[in-house]
């Protein structure tokens, strides 16, 4: 089975146990005031409170080690291990994200007051990169459908656009005269993937807040896509009627498509995508995997693209 619906693996069996000997467990229940306390901006990370999900691989994470320092977050650097390193400039708090666009109620959230009402889970996802390499999660967040349930979208709206923050005086690699993409990073779903229940707005990992480099203090996770879909330090949620702009399909339309489903059948330009390197499994010379058809997530999500030819809408 790929997704549990009920799961009974405890975490301190499918973790390095150092890790979990070293670091506070996750409490379980809702999100309290020792949340709202742990992304405070501080340096260290913050235990954070949440309940156990029922959307978890029976996979065994990746090492914390390799979550945090092998990373695509091209604001601090093109280099993988260059986001650990540089993220730290970043500044956490205070932080707010503005939900505007075809919603009844528009509003500009402090991210206190983001998370107040949220019911934390943690999620063990599969993450795939368009790259080749793969990784196993455990992503601490909330379903964003239970964030635009508070905007009240219109009938009108069609898909969810999403912008990170750009502040050239904390992210290293957005100036100079080498100009990697179009700044701001820009991202974007179809209004039923975002609301679909494996959609999550992630605050943190490995039961404590989410370092910076890996999208901190909010990011979106969804599983079933190629990992640059996952944008990361999100300040702003517009719902429209009209298919957004993202950042790589603008960079590289030929290459990138909007939907960007982990499809093993459809190669990207440069090398193909039918196979996959799990980090922390042997390096470059780590035998590869097979790619699941959208991440091992078709069960839950294929039926979304029903009738569309998923080698056309890449």
């Amino acid at each position: 089975m790929l997704i549990r619906r009920g799961p009974d693996i405890k975490a301190s069996e499918i973790t390095p146990k150092e890790i979990y000997l070293s670091r506070r467990h996750l409490l379980g229940g809702m999100a309290g005031a020792g949340l709202i306390a742990g992304l405070g901006g501080k340096a260290d990370a913050a235990p954070l409170t949440a309940g156990k999900s029922a959307f978890s691989t029976d996979e065994a994470p990746t090492s914390l080690k390799d979550i945090t320092s092998y990373n695509n977050f091209y604001e601090f650097g093109t280099d993988k291990s260059e986001p650990a390193r540089n993220a730290h400039r970043l500044t956490t708090s205070p932080w707010t994200v503005k939900v505007d666009g075809m919603v009844a109620k528009p509003t500009t959230f402090a991210l206190e007051d983001l998370l107040k009402p949220a019911k934390l889970e943690e999620r063990i996802y599969r993450m795939r990169c368009v790259e080749g390499w793969s990784m196993v999660i455990p992503w601490v967040g909330f379903p964003l459908a239970d964030l635009l349930a508070r905007v009240e979208p219109l009938g009108s709206a069609k898909y969810v656009a999403f912008e990170t923050a750009l502040r050239p005086e904390e992210m290293t690699g957005v100036g100079g005269f080498f100009k990697v993409l179009d700044w701001p990073y820009r991202e974007g779903l179809r209004l039923d993937e975002a609301l679909h229940p494996l959609t999550l707005l992630a605050v943190g990992l490995y039961g404590e807040t989410l370092p910076n480099q890996n999208g901190a203090p909010l990011r979106l996770v969804v599983p079933w896509k190629y990992g640059f879909k996952g944008i990361k330090s999100i300040v702003r949620i517009t719902l429209t009627d009209k298919e957004p702009q993202t950042s790589w399909n603008m960079q590289a339309p030929q290459e990138y498509g909007f939907y960007s489903n982990v499809n093993p059948d459809v190669d990207h330009p440069r090398w193909s995508q039918a196979t996959e390197r799990r980090i922390g499994e042997g390096g470059l010379f780590a035998k590869r995997r097979p790619t699941l058809p959208f991440n091992g997530y078709a069960d839950q999500v294929a039926g979304l693209y029903a009738g569309m030819d998923l080698r056309k809408f890449y």
